[in-house]
């Protein structure tokens, strides 16, 4: 199942949010309601999951499952990403993406929701609990610093995406090259290259990445100059930050994190890289899981 809601984000940018998974059975959000204003009318528990940069919702479907054995997940496309809008004028700032998401909230009914963010949807989550701790009950982070990124990243990125081989002729080209020839990788890695893979789609002459890399560095840009620690020392719900032993995010700075945040807790996939969720999908289930049981009996 993946059932597609239409949302309207900041500045009037639509957005697609997606269930993959029907919410419990014995809950009165069983059957979701015709009108998704309506929300879960004080059923399941709502989750809402923020992918990462060039990211889409269909990257949590796997976790939207599992969940939706007792809350009602939802994951959205973030605007210039998956299948939600891409206007060329749109603000990518993090004011706006931080406004999509309360819209989502607010639209679909979820609050007071948990937020599960990977990287750039992270940084959106915590942003939204510390702006609105009205609509957040709980938070997990996966994979993103709070310190500044710094302006070299930035170059490093932009000379990335130039090296692109687009179009590729077939998505096993995509595969092999996001997971083995790309020279940012260290090591073949499957799961990044299907990762990859389900970003892209097909045009004339091959396939393409479904995003405009130019739209990604606009978004990416809020993160390469400005820290973030003052904003997750305002996250008053329980939070939880999690790292892949090999991901983006150092034990220290995460560590430093749980620190800041008021009510943080810690943890760590072995054997997964920045895409935590997507390298080890039962090791990431067995690190959440328990928080978000510990979120429902509080």
């Amino acid at each position: 199942m993946a059932r597609r809601i239409d949302v309207t984000g900041a500045g009037g940018v639509h957005l697609a949010a997606w269930e993959f998974g029907d919410p419990p059975k014995n809950d009165p959000a069983a059957d979701p309601p015709s009108d998704p204003a309506a929300g879960s009318g004080g059923g399941a528990p709502g989750v809402l999951l923020l992918h990462g940069l060039m990211g889409r919702a269909s990257h949590w479907a796997a976790t939207a499952r599992w969940l939706s054995e007792r809350h009602r997940a939802v994951a959205l496309d973030q605007r210039g990403h998956g299948r939600s809008e891409k206007p060329s004028e749109a603000s990518f700032t993090r004011e706006s993406y931080v406004e999509d998401a309360e819209a989502a909230l607010e639209q679909l009914g979820l609050g007071p929701a948990v937020l599960i963010g990977h990287a750039m949807g992270a940084l959106t989550a915590w942003q939204l609990a510390a702006k609105r701790p009205d609509l957040v009950r709980g938070l997990i982070i996966c994979d993103m610093r709070a310190s500044a990124i710094g302006g070299a990243s930035q170059r490093e990125w932009t000379q990335w995406f130039q090296a692109w081989p687009v179009p590729f002729a077939t998505l096993a080209d995509v595969r092999k090259w996001f997971g083995e020839d790309d020279p940012w990788v260290e090591r073949p890695n499957p799961a990044r290259g299907e990762f990859y893979a389900e970003v892209m789609a097909e045009s004339p002459d091959g396939w393409r990445p479904v995003f405009d890399p130019e739209q990604m560095l606009r978004t990416r840009e809020t993160c390469v100059h400005d820290a973030h620690w003052e904003e997750l020392a305002q996250v008053r719900c329980p939070t939880l930050v999690v790292r892949g032993l090999d991901g983006q995010l150092g034990r220290a700075e995460a560590q430093e994190m749980v620190r800041v945040l008021p009510h943080g807790q810690y943890a760590e996939v072995a054997d997964a890289g920045h895409l935590v969720h997507y390298d080890q999908p039962e090791a990431w289930r067995a690190a959440v899981e328990p928080f978000l049981d510990g979120l429902r009996e509080s």
